[in-house]
């Protein structure tokens, strides 16, 4: 209790300070928006369509979060924090950064055991997802996230490989006054971020740059983590409506400890332990990363303009496994791409329409070698090879207006994947060179029509495909070269929603879908290789769905949020090699039932409290459905208020997560070998802050 007796104390101190504040320095509602600020819920556009639409006209289910969700009296720890409000969205995995955020998106990504699978992620229109469907979130800069979109069902006709979902963050802009910003943080398991923040921009050029520094304890043993970024982001006005977005970010996470599964009984026993192999082997990663991209847009005409992207990223990246045998991995990696699209906006048939074809281009080029974990320290080298894989798509999107009140939206992409193996380590006897490559056609259709002014009807049929990663495409007895035996996973989305308004103050939307999944790709351990999953293509799945997210401001300061989700996931055909039957059990890691809510309130003097409540269902953390994690409510509060000194803007804030101290698994390892299935997540906590932001 301490850190919430200090936490106290200081918000005391702080209230005091602002109460005793002459009335003439408090805000008069000016400065950044905040929710409930305004008597109408906003309309809304996203961008991650290709087709920039406004929310109501998207023919799937899509939501936005905006800036307050994401930044507003944040400990700005994981994506989760701010995306935990949208439906169909399940994410576990905050508190371990040694494996990354989990996140399923209508059960695509739920087999990830680190980093983030069957999901595309974009920042800026870059792709943090690469060529062979594996992403991160690790360097994604919260601090200076403007809004985040999600598309949520298959997409690949959209992205291609790995688009059971979509994410894009988007960045903040430079803002017209410019302005310098310092923001300090700090709370319970030793947690403490400082972020430096300016921006601004002249009639050319708008500049936002972002410096940060975070450290965290954990609440387990071995769970230290450290962070260090750089984030900016130029929006250049080249003139003649040519324009300029140039995207740079570099991350050094030198610690990320993991203190891995462990089982029932030692949960129960201590929750803060790690398992006794992970702290001897001393596992976690360590990466180093530097990104810059580069987007060009320039109307040709009237009613044609082209789109041009480039990138690049390095990566080196180093893992400890808890095993003796190639327990260390050290990667060098180099991702490299781009992509080209026209668009057209006029007529077709003699009605509205709106066309885009495009290519895009990606090439994933990793050099990794492997070498014995001798209790922390690097052994004899085992494994050395280059993997290389090359991603080549075209695809097509358009929107015909039908009808005043109907739109038809349809698209197709084709995608050719090409992985390539050069083995180089040939003391074992064996050259395992080769190439493997896979190809795939995506097709979209889509309806909206708007019944009234205030409802609209959309249906949508879709498709993914998810090649193996060059990781899960391991061989289970440790050899070079590639997994044969694996195939990509095959989706089909069919989906009816209605999405509307119930006056100015109250937004809604609700989605039933079903996907019928081929070849499901299935982890699981072997033993002696601890913390090394394998993979398994699982016949036939069957996800079954109903998403519902309400929106209501119902006076001018407060909002009150509301998101259900229910998954019926299954495995309607999956017999695995052993001869182990598991047609109609439950797929492990997801949940049959989530819920959110969260009540705001901002007062026009700058007071403002947040509160939200997360139900997490049951889970399964095996195929045989033997293993089940017992459901969880998690409750968090944040305060804060903001107050003027001339050109100076203080916001202090302070929040408590886990309010009510539950005990609960904040991850679930699946399949894992020995029972270990748990990472507890931590009691309550606190942590508080202040935002210093200067206006020139």
């Amino acid at each position: 209790m301490a850190d919430i007796t200090a936490t106290a104390r200081l918000t005391t101190l702080a209230l005091a300070t602002l109460a005793a504040w002459p009335a003439a320095a408090q805000p008069s509602g000016a400065g950044p928006a905040r929710a409930g600020t305004s008597s109408n819920v906003d309309e809304l556009i996203v961008t991650a369509t290709r087709l920039e639409r406004s929310l109501s006209d998207v023919p799937a289910a899509a939501s936005v979060v905006t800036v307050d969700d994401i930044q507003t009296g944040r400990q700005q720890l994981a994506l989760d924090e701010a995306l935990a409000r949208v439906p169909g969205l399940f994410m576990q995995n905050r508190y371990n950064f040694a494996q990354d955020l989990r996140i399923s998106l209508r059960g695509f990504g739920a087999r990830a055991q680190f980093g983030i699978r069957g999901v595309k992620v974009l920042v800026d229109g870059i792709p943090e997802t690469l060529p062979d469907g594996q992403g991160s979130v690790d360097s994604i800069d919260l601090g200076t996230t403007s809004h985040i979109e999600v598309l949520r069902g298959p997409s690949s006709s959209l992205y291609g490989n790995a688009s059971g979902g979509v994410i894009s963050v988007v960045t903040e802009r430079g803002a017209e006054e410019p302005f310098a910003e310092v923001r300090l943080s700090g709370g319970k398991y030793d947690f403490q971020k400082v972020q430096l923040k300016a921006g601004g921009g002249t009639d050319r050029v708008g500049y936002l740059v972002s410096v940060s520094d975070s450290t965290f304890d954990g609440f387990r043993e071995h769970s230290r983590a450290e962070n260090e970024q750089i984030t900016g982001r130029f929006d250049i006005d080249l003139g003649q409506e040519r324009e300029l977005l140039a995207v740079v970010n570099y991350t050094d996470q030198p610690v990320s400890d993991d203190p891995g599964g462990i089982t029932a009984a030692l949960a129960a026993a201590n929750p803060a332990a790690a398992w006794p192999a992970n702290v001897q082997f001393n596992a976690g990663e360590a990466l180093e990363q530097t990104r810059v991209g580069f987007v060009y847009s320039m109307p040709l005409g009237e009613r044609h303009e082209i789109t041009a992207r480039n990138y690049y990223a390095w990566r080196d990246f180093g893992n400890l496994l808890p095993t003796l045998a190639g327990g260390i991995v050290d990667l060098d990696r180099q991702f490299v791409g781009g992509g080209f699209q026209y668009s057209y906006d006029g007529f077709w048939l003699d009605r509205p329409n709106r066309l885009i074809v495009g290519i895009d281009y990606d090439d994933q080029d990793d050099d990794r070698r492997r070498y014995d974990n001798l209790q922390g320290a690097r052994g004899p080298l085992t494994f050395d090879q280059n993997e290389r894989v090359k991603s080549r798509g075209i695809f097509l999107q358009n929107e015909l207006s039908v009808s005043r009140n109907v739109e038809l939206s349809f698209g197709l992409r084709f995608d050719q994947v090409e992985f390539d193996v050069t083995d180089r380590f040939l003391a074992d006897g064996f050259d395992d060179s080769g190439t493997i490559e896979f190809e795939d056609t995506s097709p979209m259709v889509g309806l909206v029509v708007d019944l009234t002014d205030n409802l609209s009807l959309y249906t949508t049929y879709s498709t993914a495909f998810e090649t193996p990663t060059t990781t899960e495409l391991n061989k289970p007895d440790l050899t070079g070269g590639f997994n044969p035996d694996l195939e990509p996973q095959l989706a089909e989305n069919f989906e009816v929603g209605i999405r509307g308004r119930a006056g100015e103050r109250n937004r809604y939307e609700l989605t039933v879908f079903r996907i019928d999944v081929e070849d499901e790709l299935v982890p699981y351990e072997v033993p002696g290789n601890l913390g090394r999953n394998y993979f398994v293509n699982a016949a036939e799945s069957e996800r079954k769905g109903f998403e519902f997210s309400f929106v209501s401001r119902p006076t001018d300061n407060l909002q009150a949020t509301v998101s259900y989700t229910y998954s019926d996931f299954t495995f309607s055909n999956f017999v695995d090699a052993d001869g182990n039957v598991f047609s109609g059990n439950v797929i492990p890691g997801t949940s049959e039932n989530v819920f959110f809510t969260e009540l705001s309130y901002s007062h026009p003097r700058g007071w403002y409290a947040a509160g939200d409540v997360i139900y997490i269902d049951e889970q399964f953390g095996d195929n045989a459905n033997t293993v089940r994690v017992d459901d969880y409510t998690l409750a968090s509060v944040r305060f804060g208020y903001d107050f003027d000194i001339g050109n100076l803007r203080v916001s202090p804030f302070i929040g408590v997560n886990n309010l009510f101290d539950e005990t609960y698994t904040a991850n679930v390892r699946l399949n894992a070998f020995g029972g270990r299935f748990y990472e507890p997540g931590p009691g309550r906590n606190g942590y508080a802050g202040v935002t210093l932001n200067y206006r020139f």
